[in-house]
């Protein structure tokens, strides 16, 4: 049953028990990353080819688009393209999942990938920020992403009224909301970034902007000759149904309720199975089939992404189980509910949040016995 709370959980436990559960992940991901090969190299290359596939059928049927049903056809299969190959190509490769392979091709220091943001600045704000500091209020900008209220612990102010609409109108544009996001404005002020180094951030922003504007929306649509405008409109609801797929797969990793937050304080001197405990109480998944955990990027294992990010994304279903019966084994909780209940959660608390209070949850007032640490950090 999914665990679902609306305050921060004060999960009690011994230090030894803390670093028994890190040493049991420690295992688990020391098997499968002992027991990759050649099923799971053929595993991302299949799939590469499929998607390009996809792509290429997609186009092909949008050129007939006179007849309704092509255009249907080939708008469907080019966003199934799309979402592909952001979430589980694009997103995984770029975290070094496909690495161990040494295949040039499928790296994450040579991949770039169909969306604004460019695969340099993604990697620094994603796999750099956001992994090191998951859910560390003041360190991880990935709550809330800059711009929302999603946890009480953040103070409230009167834009957050305005967040309803301006999540919705992230989700339409959410490639190029992440992208002028990784660039970091809010440091400028500051002093800890130059101006100069986010305009040149900005700048390759622009060019990628650039060449995916040119090829989606000028150059395929000529090249259509009379279906100009059904092929320009094809590309675009492609692209704005990857976008709010991957808005909805993200926030509901991240943002349901149960979804905890920590201070730095909390986390001083943390040991890896402190770490581990942090990314499994901040995290979310989504209960759904095959067929889902591919869509998703098998981002709806949010909970192992999160506690083994350059994993390969297909063993992810595979070791869910251990990981689950883990947390039952130290009575900690596992927050997985469907994805109408999780994006329901998320819209839930974005529309509380928008609103003044509350403010920091109280915490229980019962004194744990002396042996035991809170093991939430």
């Amino acid at each position: 049953m999914p665990t679902t709370r609306s305050t921060p959980t004060a999960v009690m436990l011994t230090r030894a028990d803390v670093e028994e559960f890190g040493r049991e992940l420690d295992k688990i991901r020391d098997e499968v990353m002992a027991s990759r090969g050649e099923d799971d190299a053929r595993y991302i290359r299949g799939l590469i080819a499929t998607q390009r596939k996809l792509e290429m059928a997609g186009r092909v049927l949008l050129f007939a688009s006179w007849l309704p049903p092509a255009w249907a056809a080939g708008t469907a299969a080019l966003a199934v393209s799309k979402i592909l190959e952001n979430m589980e190509i694009g997103h995984n490769v770029l975290h070094g999942q496909w690495d161990w392979m040494r295949d040039p091709k499928i790296h994450s220091a040579t991949w770039e990938w169909d969306t604004a943001s460019p695969a340099d600045q993604w990697k620094h704000s994603h796999n750099l920020v956001h992994h090191t500091w998951t859910n560390v209020l003041g360190k991880d900008r990935d709550i809330g992403y800059s711009a929302m209220r999603v946890h009480p612990e953040q103070k409230w102010h009167p834009i957050y009224l305005a967040q309803p609409l301006y999540n919705a109108l992230l989700a339409l544009f959410f490639e190029y909301g992440i992208a002028i996001y990784d660039v970091e404005l809010e440091r400028i002020p500051t002093g800890d970034k130059s101006l100069k180094e986010a305009l040149g951030q900005l700048r390759a922003v622009a060019a990628k902007v650039r060449r995916q504007i040119i090829k989606d929306y000028v150059a395929f649509p000529l090249l259509a000759g009379p279906c100009f405008l059904p092929v320009l409109l094809g590309n675009l609801t492609a692209n704005l149904t990857r976008n709010v797929w991957a808005h909805t797969v993200i926030f509901c990793g991240h943002f349901p309720e149960g979804a905890e937050v920590f201070t730095e304080e909390q986390i001083q001197d943390e040991t890896r199975g402190q770490w581990y405990l942090r990314q499994l109480l901040g995290s979310c998944n989504i209960d759904g089939g095959p067929l889902l955990h591919l869509m998703s990027g098998n981002l709806s294992h949010q909970i192992e992404h999160h506690l083994f990010p350059d994993m390969p994304s297909n063993r992810y279903a595979e070791i869910a189980p251990r990981v689950r019966a883990l947390c039952e084994r130290f009575g900690l909780p596992y927050n997985s509910g469907s994805l109408a209940r999780q994006t329901a959660s998320v819209w839930k608390r974005i529309l509380r949040l928008s609103l003044p209070g509350p403010g920091r949850p109280r915490q229980k007032e019962t004194a744990p016995p002396v042996e035991e640490v809170q093991a939430a950090v």
